[in-house]
C-alpha cells in the first residue's frame, strides 16, 4: 500500500516537473505567433496604403483629352471616366478619396481639357469651378425696326445664314420650338412675313455651326424672356386694353419706325390708340414703306396710293401684323400708351428727330408750317 503511494507521488513530480518545463516553451510559441500575426497585419496594412497611396498619385504625363460630363452623372460615374481616359489611376479609390474630401457634388457638366499627370487638387478644383473648353461662338446684333427680310439680309451676308433657308423656316411654325409668343399669331393669308414683329432685336452670341433654325428659335424664345422684364402688371394692360399680343406687337412695330426719341414712344402710342379710338386712319407712313418692294427715302404722293393691305393711308384700323421688330421700349409704349388727345404729329426738320404733337387737324397744319420753318 505504501509503495503505490511512493510510486503515485513519484509520477506527481514527474508531470509538475514535465509542466515547469513546457511553461516557457508554450508562451514563447503564443508570443512567436503574435508577434507573427502582427507582422502579417502590419505588411497586409502597410501594402493597402501603399495600394491607396500609389493609386492617388498623379498619372504619366501625356497629351491633354477632352473629357465630357453630362448634367447628373454621379461622383462615382466621373471617376470611373476619368480612369477610362488615363487621367487617373484608380476609379474606385479616387471616388472613396472624394467621399472623405467631402468632395465630388459640386462637379459642373460640360467639356474639359484634362491632362495626364494633373494632381487630384486640380481635377476636383477644375471639375468645381466648371472651367470648361470655351467652345468657339459667332456673334451677331439685331438692330431694332428691321424686318425679317432686312434680319435674313443681314446674317447672310455675315455668312451666318442661307438667306433663302432662313426665310423658308420663318414661314414653317414647326421650326419654331417651343416660344410661347408666337401662339398668337393669326391665320391670315394678308400677313407678309409670319414671323415679323417676333423676332427680338439684341446681341446674340450663339455655338459655331448653329442651324438657322437653332437661330430663329433663339430669337424667338428671346422675345419670351425680353418680356418678363416688362413691368409685374402688363398682362393686366394688355388685357386691359382689349388688344391681342399681335396687335400690340403690330402697334409697337409702328412706334419703333416713327420714334427716334424714347421719351416719345408713349406719345405716338396714345396718338395710335386715340385715332384707332376715333375712327380714323392711322396714315402711317411707314406701313406704306413696308408695302413697297423698295423703301424709298421720300414717299411720293402715288406711294400713299399702293393698294396694300399694310397701307394705313388706305386701310381701317391696324396692318395685319407687325411692320419691324420693336424694341421692348416700344412694347412697354404700346402696352402704356400715354393719355393725352393727340391725335396728330409731324416730325420736327430742326435735326432734333422729335415730333410736335397736336390735338386738331389745325394745330396739326400750324405744326407743319413751324416745322419747314425750322427747315430754312
Amino acid at each position: 500500500m505504501r509503495l503505490d503511494t511512493t510510486e503515485e507521488s513519484q509520477k506527481q513530480n514527474k508531470k509538475r516537473k514535465r509542466r515547469k518545463q513546457q511553461g516557457p516553451r508554450r508562451w514563447l510559441i503564443n508570443l512567436w505567433v503574435a508577434v507573427s500575426l502582427l507582422g502579417i497585419m502590419a505588411i497586409v496594412a502597410g501594402g493597402a496604403g501603399f495600394y491607396v497611396w500609389n493609386s492617388l498619385q498623379p498619372t504619366s504625363k501625356g497629351e491633354a483629352k477632352e473629357i465630357t460630363i453630362t448634367r447628373g452623372m454621379s461622383a462615382n460615374s466621373v471617376a470611373d471616366l476619368l480612369e477610362e481616359n488615363g487621367i487617373i489611376k484608380n476609379g474606385f479609390v479616387f471616388s472613396y478619396y472624394l467621399q472623405l474630401k467631402d468632395e465630388g457634388s459640386r462637379f459642373q457638366a460640360g467639356t474639359y481639357q484634362l491632362s495626364p499627370g494633373m494632381d487630384n487638387a486640380s481635377i476636383i478644383a477644375k471639375l468645381n469651378a466648371g472651367d470648361t473648353i470655351k467652345e468657339e461662338t459667332i456673334k451677331f446684333t439685331i438692330p431694332e425696326g428691321l424686318t425679317v427680310l432686312q434680319i435674313a439680309d443681314k446674317l447672310a451676308a455675315e455668312g451666318i445664314v442661307d438667306k433663302t433657308k432662313f426665310l423658308e423656316l420663318a414661314e414653317t411654325s414647326r421650326a419654331w420650338g417651343d416660344a410661347e409668343t408666337v401662339r398668337s399669331i393669326p391665320e391670315n393669308a394678308a400677313l407678309h412675313k409670319r414671323l415679323e414683329g417676333y423676332l427680338f432685336p439684341e446681341t446674340y452670341e450663339m455655338k459655331k455651326g448653329s442651324t438657322e433654325e437653332d437661330i430663329l428659335i433663339r430669337m424667338l424664345t428671346e422675345t419670351d424672356r425680353k418680356l418678363g422684364a416688362l413691368p409685374d402688371d402688363w398682362q393686366a394692360a394688355l388685357e386691359a386694353s382689349g388688344r391681342t399680343m399681335h396687335e400690340i406687337l403690330t402697334i409697337a412695330s409702328l412706334v419703333e419706325r416713327e420714334v427716334v426719341v424714347d421719351e416719345e414712344r408713349a406719345l405716338v402710342a396714345g396718338v395710335i390708340y386715340n385715332r384707332l379710338q376715333e375712327p380714323m386712319r392711322l396714315q402711317i407712313d411707314a406701313t406704306v414703306q413696308y408695302a413697297l418692294d423698295a423703301p424709298k427715302e421720300v414717299l411720293s404722293l402715288s406711294d400713299l396710293e399702293i393698294d396694300s393691305p399694310y397701307n394705313t393711308y388706305k386701310i381701317d384700323g391696324l396692318p395685319p401684323g407687325p411692320i419691324a421688330s420693336p424694341s421692348l421700349a416700344s412694347i412697354e409704349a404700346a402696352l402704356y400708351p400715354a393719355d393725352t388727345n393727340y391725335l396728330f404729329y409731324v416730325t420736327k426738320k430742326d435735326g432734333s428727330q422729335t415730333h410736335l404733337f397736336a390735338e386738331t387737324f389745325k394745330e396739326h397744319q400750324r405744326n407743319i408750317a413751324k416745322s419747314e420753318q425750322a427747315a430754312q
